[in-house]
């Protein structure tokens, strides 16, 4: 495992674009978020699943931001992140990007599913449901904080429904319209167009992961025992 910068690009017409780390993130994170929703909705007797789906959730959310520090090209964020004037200049054709990786106004939602996915799983470990479930870490704060955050909780997952139709959006015209094969190259990490990455850098991908995991588990054992009681 190193952290020294990768090799140079190669250059081919079929290439490697996304790592099989971002293509796994990807992926594993709609499922999360997906049984999410559909655990809220089925009844507080999935709550269990709710919960750790959240806990997936956010684990995945922390590499992600670690991945876009240390991962390949295409991964990290000075990639594709850009200031208000980079966006705009894109919108108006006078900024060309990369034929690989995200476009700046792309690179704008990845940042925004982001923030906001984290702020739903952060929210989630102090929520409670106001009849007997709470998060791992209700004890921790006062039964009023928990109230604050639970409707923080609420109101965030529409916003993040909103995100999650532009996106679906986003793609499906790229896809059907443009003919950029977005879904394609997102299973297979291959694009026909760019400059490829030499190595996907799973090892260290696997590492922070692990991390992730145990810092999550040491927490979640150190939270107080505390049960929600509204009478």
């Amino acid at each position: 495992m190193s952290l020294s910068p990768e090799p140079d690009p190669v250059a081919s017409p079929n290439v490697l674009v996304w790592d099989w780390p971002t293509r796994v993130f990807h992926w594993v994170l709609a499922a999360a978020i997906a049984t999410s929703f559909a655990t809220h909705y089925l009844g507080i007797e999935w709550f269990d699943w709710h919960r750790r789906a959240g806990y997936v959730a956010l684990v995945l959310i922390a590499f992600r931001v670690a991945w876009g520090v240390v991962g390949p090209r295409y991964a990290r964020f000075t990639s594709f992140m850009r200031g208000p004037r980079g966006i705009l200049n894109y919108l108006r054709g006078r900024e060309p990007h990369p034929a690989a990786g995200h476009n700046p106004l792309g690179g704008l939602s990845v940042f925004a599913l982001l923030l906001v996915v984290a702020v739903q799983a952060v929210t989630g470990l102090f929520a409670n449901d106001e009849i007997a479930n709470a998060g791992p870490f209700y004890g921790w704060i006062t039964q009023e904080t928990s109230n604050r955050l639970t409707s923080w909780h609420e109101l965030n997952s529409n916003v993040l429904l909103g995100l999650i139709a532009l996106h679906l959006a986003a793609v499906a015209w790229h896809d059907l319209v443009r003919r950029h094969g977005l879904v394609r190259s997102m299973w297979t990490g291959r694009r026909a167009a760019g400059e490829g990455i030499a190595s996907s850098r799973g090892l260290l991908a696997l590492c922070i992961l692990l991390i992730l995991i145990g810092a999550l588990a040491l927490a979640l054992r150190a939270a107080p025992e505390a049960s929600v009681s509204f009478f």
